[in-house]
């Protein structure tokens, strides 16, 4: 199923809703962080803000709704925000990293990955990594589960 169908799905069951969306995969990984989220073990994610400003995208806000896909562009489930911080990297701490749920959980996995990460973005955008650097927290809940969220919630 494509983004616009799960969203004219959504539309039928919640008439009330009346915004946009955006339609996204996570940067890597795609598919398993995917599956984190439809075992609920992955209700947050972070992202580099100069990413945002570089691309002079928008922030994240709360209450905003997206299509979370799959490598292949298939919609997985509809979120929508219920938090978003922006702090240093540095910042982070235990309960985020948690949220995320990858890895053993904990803070010094979710630092080790995501600074690999920041790390190359950086890179891309000409600059240089540090622990100062901001990050935007999200956290979301799923709010619209398509019949592949829940074949797959059955296994």
């Amino acid at each position: 199923m494509k983004a616009a169908t799960m969203w004219k799905e959504f539309k039928k069951e919640c008439p009330e809703i009346n915004c946009d969306y955006e339609a996204w995969a996570f940067g890597e990984d795609a598919n398993n962080l995917a599956k984190l989220v439809l075992q609920g073990k992955k209700t947050a994610t972070s992202s580099l803000y100069d990413a945002y400003k570089d691309e002079r995208e928008p922030l994240p806000q709360v209450g905003e709704y997206s299509v979370l896909l799959l490598d292949n562009e298939e919609a997985v489930c509809i979120l929508r925000n219920i938090k978003v911080s922006v702090m240093p990297f540095s910042e982070v701490g235990e309960d985020h990293a948690r949220k995320e749920g990858e890895g053993d959980l904990s803070l010094d996995y979710w630092r080790k990955v995501h600074k690999d990460f920041f790390e190359k973005q950086m890179l891309e955008l000409g600059k240089v990594f540090s622990p100062r650097c901001n990050v935007v927290c999200e956290e979301f809940e799923i709010v619209y589960p398509s019949i592949f969220v829940k074949k797959t919630l059955k296994k």
